[in-house]
């Protein structure tokens, strides 16, 4: 198997949600260049649409999250005071 094959393989972690909001970014490219190349066996293909869908939905709820951190982060409260909590992680 090629360094590049191996990188491109779905992972415990990639399946798990772990991977950063960048490092999932980074494996969906790879698998739309892969999806896009139109020589894999139709089960290696949906097998990679199916972690690809699991990407997106992880890296959408990580930017909805920040989203709202921000939104929270520019709040203020009738005083004017800025509203001010923990970040989550």
């Amino acid at each position: 198997m090629s360094e590049e094959t191996a990188m491109n393989k779905p992972t415990a972690a990639t399946q798990a949600g772990a991977l950063s909001f960048e490092e999932s970014t980074r494996r969906l490219s790879a698998i739309v260049e892969e999806l896009e190349g139109g020589e894999l066996p139709l089960e290696k293909s949906l097998a990679l649409f199916e972690e690809g869908v699991r990407l997106a939905r992880a890296a959408k709820e990580r930017l909805d999250r920040a989203e709202r951190r921000v939104e929270e982060l520019l709040g203020v409260d009738a005083q004017g005071k800025p509203i001010v909590r923990e970040f989550e992680s």
